[in-house]
Formats: C-alpha cells, sequence, structure tokens
C-alpha cells in the first residue's frame, strides 16, 4: 500500500500540467537545484519572454523615466531571446512546442500592472522584474549546467549572463530615490 501511495505521489509530481511539470511549475525543481525538463525550460523561457516584453511595452507608456529605459533594454533582448529559442524549435534542434500566449498566472500579474499608474505601477512593475530576473537566472543557470539537450544548455549558457545583468539592474531600481516622476 504504501509503495502504491509513493508510486502515485511520484506520478503526481512528474506529470505535465500544461507543458511544465509539477516540480518546476512549483519551484521545488528551482529550490532542489534540479534542471529543469526541455518541455519545461521552453516554456517557462518563452512565457518570461513574452511577460518581459508586455510589461515593458506597458512600462514605455507608463513609468518613471529610469523604468522606461530599463523596459526598452527588456524589449529589445527579450524579443532578440525569445526569435533565438523559436528558432530552436524550428529547426528540430529542439523537440518542444512552444506557448502561444502567457500562461494564466502571468496574464493576471499583467492585468493587474495594467490596472496601476504612476507610483504604484513604478514599484509593481519594479517588484515584478526583479522577481521575474531572479527566477530566469536560476532556471537558465540549471538548464546550463544540468540540461538534456545540447543545444538548449548553449543557449541557456549563452543568455545567463544578459539575465544576470538583467537581474542587477532590476536591483538597481529598488535603490533609485522614491517620488521623482518625471516624464
Amino acid at each position: 500500500m504504501n509503495k502504491l501511495l509513493l508510486a502515485a505521489a511520484f506520478t503526481l509530481f512528474t506529470v505535465s500540467a500544461h507543458g511544465q511539470s509539477i516540480g518546476e511549475k512549483s519551484g521545488v525543481n528551482s529550490a532542489l537545484g534540479v534542471s529543469p525538463s526541455t518541455q519545461d525550460f521552453v516554456t517557462k523561457a518563452a512565457i518570461g519572454d513574452m511577460f518581459e516584453i508586455e510589461t515593458s511595452k506597458l512600462a514605455q507608456e507608463r513609468a518613471d523615466p529610469a523604468s522606461k529605459t530599463f523596459a526598452a533594454r527588456m524589449i529589445k533582448d527579450h524579443t532578440e531571446t525569445s526569435d533565438e529559442l523559436k528558432a530552436l524549435v524550428a529547426s528540430g534542434k529542439v523537440k518542444s512546442s512552444l506557448p502561444g500566449a502567457l500562461d494564466r498566472s502571468h496574464q493576471n500579474k499583467l492585468d493587474k500592472l495594467k490596472g496601476l499608474n504612476s507610483a504604484q505601477f513604478d514599484r509593481q512593475y519594479d517588484d515584478m522584474q526583479r522577481a521575474a530576473h531572479k527566477d530566469a537566472v536560476s532556471m537558465f543557470d540549471r538548464y546550463a549546467k544540468r540540461g538534456d539537450n545540447a543545444d538548449l544548455k548553449a543557449f541557456a549558457a549563452k543568455h545567463l549572463p544578459h539575465l544576470q545583468e538583467h537581474r542587477q539592474m532590476a536591483e538597481d531600481l529598488k535603490i533609485r530615490p522614491v517620488g521623482l516622476r518625471q516624464k
């Protein structure tokens, strides 16, 4: 009976949900330092790029000057990584499917951001960027070290330094003076 329960729990833990394993979706893989599966990596990286681009387009309209500068860089860099990831999948070098839209969690975050203006927008956008880049650095680092697809490992290793730079840029947004919204 215990073996059956253990097998059922293991199955639930590893079954894919919307192209993403429960371990990656829940953060368990990150906490344990486990590499995401190829499909999980592709799904999360693609959704991350879409989220960065869409929130940054919104920041271009509503954010303070520092966040607008950051947002312009995010749009440029994440469009490039998104195009490169799509090309890897299209070439057949990475056997995976790309999501066509944001998942519910990221869409809800984007919708929340759309309802904010001024300092509230800046705080929320900056917080989202710090969290997103912390997660992306972890995932790209884990895949670059232990991923199961050589081309995707090379992609992760190539872009990891850029994401680390983005993470630092997002952290720097946190230490600027608050309330200086010059447009």
